[in-house]
């Protein structure tokens, strides 16, 4: 594995790539206003699922395809940034009656975590990121193959990152409870978390970078 040096400045940069805030923070504290703790725990571990499409495609090379069909990168982001946006307006149209406070049926908890996969593994900003960082910190002269390093760095990320997802869902979480419980601010948070996914939605789709 990669010198002392490199991992302690490996684990530094990934903590703060981890925790600051972001696309997917913002997406994880959208479902957990809008829809609840149980919805936010479960578009987490949707999310760090589907991280794993983009450790395996850095690990085998996949995601240098980008680099040689741009079209490809352009389709996935546009169509990532879109269902993005069809989610937001979902939660803006789903409304909850008698001014109670929302829970998920186990389908709908489902759904959550299907959607957070489709949405992680649709955005090709998060392969490019894994092919732009891990190999940095990978060493040809370690005794691990390198497709075996950038799994294994590219899982530690993906764990800092989930954790960062689920200190989010329960500070989202606590703001919600400490909050009136009325019909108007249950219409407000599902206002605010599918605006929130649309918002992120345009940029993804429109971003040029």
């Amino acid at each position: 594995m990669p010198t002392t040096e490199t991992l302690l400045a490996f684990f530094a940069a990934t903590a703060l790539f981890a925790y600051m805030p972001g696309p997917a923070l913002l997406y994880t504290a959208a479902q957990t206003v809008s829809r609840g703790q149980r919805a936010g725990f479960m578009a987490a571990a949707g999310i760090h699922l589907g991280c794993y499409v983009h450790v395996l495609a850095a690990a085998f090379g996949l995601s240098a395809v980008f680099a040689v069909v741009p079209s490809l990168y352009f389709a996935l982001k546009l169509a990532g940034g879109l269902y993005l946006v069809f989610l937001g307006v979902q939660m803006i149209r789903t409304k909850v009656s008698n001014g109670t406070v929302p829970t998920l049926p186990q389908k709908s908890s489902r759904r959550a975590f299907v959607d957070s996969i489709l949405v992680e593994v649709l955005n090709p900003k998060v392969a490019v990121f894994f092919i732009a960082f891990l190999p940095q910190f990978v060493s040809p002269e370690a005794s691990l193959p390198i497709w075996a390093q950038f799994l294994v760095l590219g899982t530690v990320v993906n764990l800092a990152f989930t954790s960062a997802d689920i200190v989010t869902v329960l500070f989202a979480s606590q703001v919600k409870k400490k909050l009136a419980r009325t019909s108007r601010f249950q219409d407000l948070t599902r206002w605010m978390g599918g605006s929130l996914l649309v918002g992120l939605g345009l940029k993804l789709a429109t971003d040029r970078t």
